[in-house]
């Protein structure tokens, strides 16, 4: 199978990927007829569960209208409708198209530097949080923590200044390191991802630490980038991660659940003041960014079909249940097995499992996967983090299924809880 399949190792042991030929809700349906519950989203984009008909109907009226066109010389309804809709829900009123998450952040990471530029202002420095991840592009490697997706890169990434990740045990080291930032003038900007790093080990922090760095960014006259790429459209309970913080982003990515799923599709929302400084006739001012299938009409029905879904009370009423459900999980976990942390937010639960070796490479990514996929469950961990993030198609009682297949699976390598 002449495929080079993602974050893969190929060699002649490399596991055959199953072959899936349909979808629906929740489940992949593979070519020898099994039935497997994707407890990932299909890599964290599935919101509403896979093949909604009501996300598929969209694209599929919108594929006999209007298919593509140069988003640099035409508009069209479709990314009108969008923009609006997204300034509205996050109060950034300028909006523009990428392909994804990594593009969205490397738009997001451009523009604020040329921010700069344009108002004359020379700024050196990007500030983002230790365990970050923000996408596999250059720039968005560059502002991610430097470790087995960066390795290779390393001589080529430009150079970022870490905040320690804001937790009660590094709270002190957070606010040493804010203080020395305040009489800086050469910050450019902060990235984060609010309340929830995925890729880190769906590792988790308080609003009140957004707040508290994004206010000490913004007395150095810096701006806030917030990637909610994998926090937007209800994975932590709110639609948006940031609407739980007081402290709103001046620039906003978006991607992954943007179209529910369906399509590649990335936005990067600026706020006004971002967008007056490249307001001007003066062509060396202008933001020279684009790809092929900038504001792709097909995308941007997908996401319009999926901000409708969100309008539905079901959909709310859906969200609390399966978030009550996590909750609830975690509660039985830390009663089972007191030694081995949990976490939750939202949608997200993640369990630590034992071992001596961590980060991405443990074991258990390949053995916990493998035990699982067997009962037809499909969860990916993040080394010896497994986590269940359901897409909204879900049922409690799914969860919970997945949940003791983690006991179970502890049970066989001699864990046995309390």
């Amino acid at each position: 199978m002449p495929i080079w399949r993602p974050s893969t190792s190929h060699h002649d042991k490399t596991p055959l990927p199953i072959r899936v030929t349909r979808a629906q809700g929740s489940y992949l349906y593979t070519a020898d007829g099994r039935a497997i519950w994707d407890g990932t989203c299909a890599w964290w984009v599935t919101v509403h569960g896979h093949c909604h008909p009501h996300i598929a109907a969209a694209i599929a009226h919108q594929a006999h209208t209007l298919d593509q066109v140069l988003f640099a010389d035409f508009t069209h309804p479709l990314a009108e409708h969008l923009i609006q809709r997204l300034s509205t829900l996050t109060g950034l009123p300028w909006g523009f198209f990428s392909d994804d998450g990594s593009t969205a952040v490397e738009v997001a990471l451009k523009i604020a530097i040329q921010y700069f530029r344009n108002r004359g202002e020379r700024r050196t420095r990007l500030l983002a949080l230790e365990g970050a991840y923000h996408g596999d592009t250059f720039g968005a490697m560059s502002v991610s923590a430097r470790g087995l997706f960066t390795l290779p890169f390393e001589d080529w990434l430009f150079e970022v200044e870490w905040l320690p990740f804001p937790s009660p045990e590094n709270e002190a080291a957070l606010r040493q390191s804010l203080e020395k930032l305040q009489e800086r003038r050469d910050i450019i900007a902060f990235i984060g991802e609010p309340l929830l790093q995925g890729t880190a080990g769906m590792r988790t922090y308080a609003p009140s630490y957004w707040d508290l760095i994004a206010t000490t960014v913004r007395q150095t006259g810096g701006l806030v980038i917030a990637d909610e790429v994998f926090t937007g459209f209800g994975r932590t309970g709110t639609l948006f991660a940031t609407q739980q913080c007081q402290q709103k982003p001046d620039i906003l990515c978006l991607s992954k659940g943007i179209t529910g799923g369906f399509m590649p599709l990335g936005v990067t929302l600026v706020s006004e003041q971002v967008f007056h400084g490249f307001y001007t006739s003066d062509p060396l001012k202008a933001f020279y960014h684009g790809h092929s299938y900038t504001g792709n009409p097909l995308a941007c029905a997908a996401a319009i079909a999926n901000l409708e879904l969100w309008e539905e009370s079901h959909t709310w009423t859906q969200l609390q249940t399966l978030c009550d459900t996590q909750k609830q999980l975690a509660e039985k976990w830390r009663e089972m097995f007191p030694d081995l942390p949990v976490r939750t937010l939202g949608l997200v639960l993640a369990v630590e499992l034992p071992g001596a070796e961590r980060g991405y490479l443990a074991p258990h990514r390949h053995t916990f996967k493998a035990y699982a996929l067997e009962r037809n469950i499909f969860l990916r961990p993040l080394g010896a983090v497994v986590y269940i993030l359901p897409a909204l198609s879900s049922q409690p009682h799914e969860l919970e299924r997945a949940f003791y297949l983690i006991q179970d699976y502890l049970e066989t390598v001699g864990v046995s809880s309390a």
